[in-house]
């Protein structure tokens, strides 16, 4: 029997039992059991070759086959797992963008969340004047930077900001920063992808202003730290490579990173961040 036989006969047995005990008891017969009169030493004479009907599968060819094929499926049963965006006709560019990212922001392992909190009053202050300033600067610039990185290179990993300004069902206009791939984790975009509803920044999210009530709150993220003492404008620091993503449209946005304004009929004014972290192999 050569090595690929091999394998696959220690695999029909893995598929067939749950455990090699239970692989064993069907080794033995009753006959086997009234001159023995003992199960355990019934077993390890089936273990060690002795007795038996069948194959002969050690205890770690059966575990280690067993705990990888229990690996291959769940790595099945992920990918096997359908995206959000998947299937749906997309007509609006900011959607088809999300879309397009949704699949590399929903990978990777996350760091725990920060617990979100209000910020003092002094910070919330800078925060307003920051927004204010960048806000307005997003709204005359149309620059776009570039990454010569294709996000299909298995060794970096693309996490999005989303910078959204518009009118919230209230009517008042809000602006904020909102981490994709924390939000992808925290919640179901089906609602978005399907035009029930629009995403929106909400006090919860990397940044959030309320220009008619003058509420401005930051919150890091699992995937950013906010600097928002920075005199120059907010800051995100990237958790993982702890590179700097710097949202100032007059700015480059940092290394690693680029700025991508979206032409949408659904909202005022986005702006997309893509910031691409390096695995280490």
């Amino acid at each position: 029997m050569d090595q690929d036989e091999g394998l696959t006969a220690v695999d029909n047995i893995v598929t067939q039992f749950n455990t090699y005990e239970d692989f064993l008891d069907s080794q033995i017969t009753t006959v086997d059991l009234y001159y023995l009169e003992d199960e355990s030493l019934a077993r390890q004479l089936v273990e060690l070759g002795y007795r038996g009907t069948g194959e002969i599968v050690k205890r770690e060819d059966f575990e280690a086959r067993k705990a990888a094929i229990n690996i291959a499926r769940q790595a099945e049963r992920t990918q096997k797992k359908t995206l959000t965006s998947a299937g749906k006709e997309l007509h609006d560019d900011f959607l088809k963008a999300l879309a397009m990212r949704e699949e590399d922001n929903r990978a990777g392992k996350l760091s725990e969340p920060s617990r979100a909190s209000w910020m003092p009053l002094k910070l919330q202050l800078l925060v307003v004047r920051t927004s204010c300033q960048l806000c307005l600067l997003h709204t005359t610039s149309n620059r776009q930077e570039s990454l010569h990185i294709t996000h299909e290179d298995s060794r970096f990993t693309p996490k999005t900001v989303i910078f959204i300004r518009d009118r919230n069902p209230h009517g008042q206009e809000v602006s904020g920063y909102i981490d994709y791939a924390h939000r992808l984790k925290s919640e179901d975009f089906e609602v978005y992808f399907n035009g029930k509803r629009r995403l929106l920044p909400r006090t919860t999210d990397m940044s959030f202003y309320n220009w008619d009530s003058h509420i401005a709150v930051c919150n890091s993220s699992p995937n950013y730290q906010v600097i928002a003492d920075n005199p120059e404008g907010l800051l995100f620091k990237y958790k993982r490579d702890r590179k700097i993503l710097n949202v100032d449209p007059k700015a480059h946005p940092g290394d690693n990173s680029t700025r991508i304004p979206i032409q949408t009929d659904l909202y005022a004014h986005v702006v997309l961040f893509d910031h691409v972290s390096r695995r280490k192999t």
